[in-house]
């Protein structure tokens, strides 16, 4: 009896610190408990989440994994374990929990809902619909009747079912309006609906804004200490659950690197629980690295404005994991949305969007709660092999000819998201196909390695009009990023959202693109690109028009072919790789909003002197900013070498290396020695701040040469001779 009465008395206690939210007290007795109980059921339970609360991943993960031991089936471990696992991004590990989890609860709603949103992360999407249903059939309640409705809707989206998807957003912002989540996925979602106009779309932004950022707005800084000198070096943020291998970073990488740092010191605020390759790479290119995941909104916009940062940039909009939630409280004085999402965000809080004049053409304004803000070129920058910046310069990535001359007939091809795919592009494809009997049509995309779903795609394609044998489906593979292209003669754009780092990675892979213009932003990424490079040729203003554009390219294929082994050099030369003029452009429009922010702040009732005012302080920029600022390269966090101390510590590096046996592996054919992996390592930081660097590249050469790779040592010195001739 006193046994009983003792552990009735913990358990008492372990409840008490739950209940209040002490997690360093409830730590400590969940371990006291634990020395004399190992198996007792509530500290087990609450260990790992009281130390989760925490941050202390390493030691709650260990916690989690103890108690799984003597409690492999209690659900409400399994549950706690999932949801700890999936917020840092372990969501393999995570799916067998929560397998189990619904096995041993199958009428629970929450537990089906828990292995939808799983299945999502782990790109199980028919298997995560199903779960989706199964939790609407079984919810009892408000919470888990909406929640079912988000699984359902993200689901849907993934395997092509997009109005379904938009519907089930709608039905679950009427059953509750304050469900976050539903308003950005609807958001997300209508952007490729054909059915949508861009003003319904504006329409149903600012109904987020009025639910979300209005009850905040009375809480916003005045910002006071901001108002100093207009020349100042101004703090930049750039916040993102994107700074990894992910689109947003073939666009940002070159702006992080060359923003000229006597005017502006630059801030990562990381959004995401994950890091890899290019994080560790934006980490080497920044001056200050934040990480943000695990704070809740308000505790992440105090941080941004404890920071003092000038003007923060919101790079993901209304897409997973955004901080739109924090840029609502005004965090900083000056708030910029760019890359992430092509449309509006709906907030007031976000002064400017960056454009240009051909993507957002004069008339667009009234799509947008924020200013445009179009700068003198198309309004982002490309430059590829985000995830491995050497395999630009590698021999399987150069052009290779027109696989039709080969083959005997063109392929068309499409490697952009399937949730583009509508049935309505689909059908135009059908038709185009109809015209030219010999042609195929590869498409390339998430799923398609699994049987079942490309049985469902190809019978969904073959009622569209496409003949299946002539349709190949390939599955997406991010290793073959780029590689896919060598398989495919003419690219076709999806419309109404066109494709974005798509259409860069094809365009400079030598394949031409069959676009449609539209009305807004979503509906003219390709416009804009395919205009700045001059070859507005390829845009059709109607689907009749978009059929005979794609027939006309397809007619002769010597002509393709000698077009694709031009275009690359085309590309590289073009605005849409011109790195050094788009940040100048870039930093130049920070500059001009900061200079408005100011002179409003000085004359918030007078438009003409807030003029007057940034003409003065334009006259009075620095001297020495009215000169480029020297190519430098970021080796760490805060850290940055001249290009020639760089240049000197590389050919450092390689006379060190040149003292060691040269060593590869003869399975994988990778260089083993460490003194010439530092070559390698170190060319590649260089390549990172200022791509084509002409002695890196050299370098690399050397080092392949040297371990026997002569087809790798020739093409970097084919880049690197290149690079001296045009100047870099």
């Amino acid at each position: 009896m006193q046994k009983h009465q003792i552990v009735d008395t913990s358990t008492t206690r372990l409840h008490a610190a739950l209940e209040a939210l002490d997690w360093p007290l409830l730590t400590r007795l969940c371990r006291q408990t634990l020395r004399k109980q190992p198996r007792n059921l509530s500290a087990n339970r609450f260990l790992g989440f009281s130390l989760s609360k925490q941050r202390k991943t390493d030691d709650a993960l260990s916690a989690y994994r103890k108690a799984l031991v003597h409690w492999p089936d209690d659900g409400e471990l399994l549950a706690n374990f999932g949801n700890f696992l999936i917020e840092r991004g372990r969501n393999a590990e995570a799916l067998p929990l929560l397998e189990r989890l619904c096995k041993i609860r199958p009428d629970k709603a929450v537990c089906w809902n828990e292995l939808a949103h799983c299945y999502y992360a782990e790109c199980q999407h028919e298997k995560g619909l199903a779960a989706a249903e199964k939790a609407a059939e079984l919810a009892d309640d408000l919470l888990n009747q909406v929640t079912a409705l988000t699984q359902k809707a993200i689901h849907r989206r993934e395997l092509g079912q997009i109005k379904e998807a938009v519907r089930d957003c709608e039905t679950a912002i009427a059953l509750m309006p304050i469900a976050y989540g539903n308003h950005t996925n609807r958001l997300l979602f209508m952007l490729s609906e054909p059915e949508t106009d861009i003003h319904q779309l504006v329409a149903a932004a600012r109904e987020y804004a009025a639910v979300f950022e209005l009850p905040l707005k009375h809480q916003w800084p005045q910002f006071v200490e901001h108002r100093s000198r207009p020349w100042r070096k101004l703090k930049v943020g750039f916040l993102s659950p994107d700074l990894r291998g992910h689109p947003v970073m073939y666009s940002l990488e070159g702006v992080l690197a060359q923003l000229d740092r006597r005017q502006f010191e630059i801030y990562a605020l990381y959004l995401y629980p994950k890091e890899d390759n290019v994080t560790q790479r934006v980490r080497n290119l920044v001056d200050q690295f934040v990480t943000l995941s695990g704070m809740e909104p308000p505790e992440q916009a105090k941080v941004i404005h404890d920071l003092g940062i000038d003007i923060v940039i919101d790079l993901a909009g209304h897409t997973g994991n955004n901080g739109l939630l924090t840029l609502m409280r005004k965090p900083a004085p000056v708030q910029v949305s760019w890359l992430g999402f092509p449309a509006t965000t709906g907030l007031s809080a976000i002064d400017y969007k960056i454009t240009d004049e051909v993507t957002d053409p004069i008339g667009a304004d009234d799509q947008y709660s924020e200013k445009l803000f179009r700068i003198p070129t198309l309004f982002a920058c490309y430059r590829p092999h985000c995830r491995e910046p050497l395999w630009r310069y590698q021999p399987a990535y150069l052009v290779r000819p027109a696989p039709a001359l080969a083959n005997g007939f063109v392929t068309f091809g499409c490697c952009n998201n399937l949730g583009k795919l509508t049935d309505n592009v689909l059908s135009v494809w059908g038709r185009l196909l109809q015209k030219l009997p010999t042609a195929r049509l590869l498409i390339e995309g998430k799923n398609l390695e699994n049987a079942n779903f490309q049985n469902t795609y190809r019978d969904r394609c073959q009622k569209l009009g496409i003949p299946t044998d002539r349709l190949e489906l390939v599955a997406l593979n991010a290793s073959n990023q780029y590689l896919t292209y060598h398989r495919i003669d003419i690219a076709l754009d999806p419309f109404p959202l066109t494709g974005g780092t798509t259409t860069f990675d094809l365009l400079w892979m030598g394949l031409p693109l069959v676009s449609m213009i539209g009305d807004a932003f979503k509906s003219r990424i390709s416009t804009g690109i395919l205009s700045y490079l001059n070859r507005t040729e390829w845009l059709a203003k109607n689907e009749a028009e978009y059929i005979e554009i794609a027939m006309r390219l397809a007619t002769n294929p010597s002509q393709l072919n000698a077009m694709r082994l031009a275009q690359r050099d085309v590309v590289e030369r073009s605005p849409l790789m011109d790195e050094p003029r788009f940040t100048h452009l870039f930093g130049s429009a920070l500059r001009e909003m900061w200079l408005r922010w100011l002179a409003k702040s000085a004359h918030p009732e007078d438009a003409r002197l807030q003029q007057a005012t940034i003409k003065q302080w334009q006259a009075e920029v620095p001297t020495e900013w009215r000169h480029s600022a020297k190519a430098d390269v970021g080796i760490a966090t805060g850290k940055r070498m001249t290009l020639n101390q760089a240049h000197q510590h590389l050919q450092d590096l390689l006379e060190i290396a040149k003292q060691k046996e040269p060593l590869v592996n003869t399975t994988s054919g990778l260089i083993q020695h460490q003194s010439w992996k530092n070559v390698v390592e170190f060319a590649e930081t260089i390549l990172s701040s200022i791509p084509n660097e002409p002695l890196a590249l050299a370098c690399l050469a050397e080092v392949e040469q040297t371990h026997g790779h002569t087809d790798f040592a020739v093409t970097y010195l084919r880049y690197a001779q290149q690079a001296i001739a045009k100047g870099t």
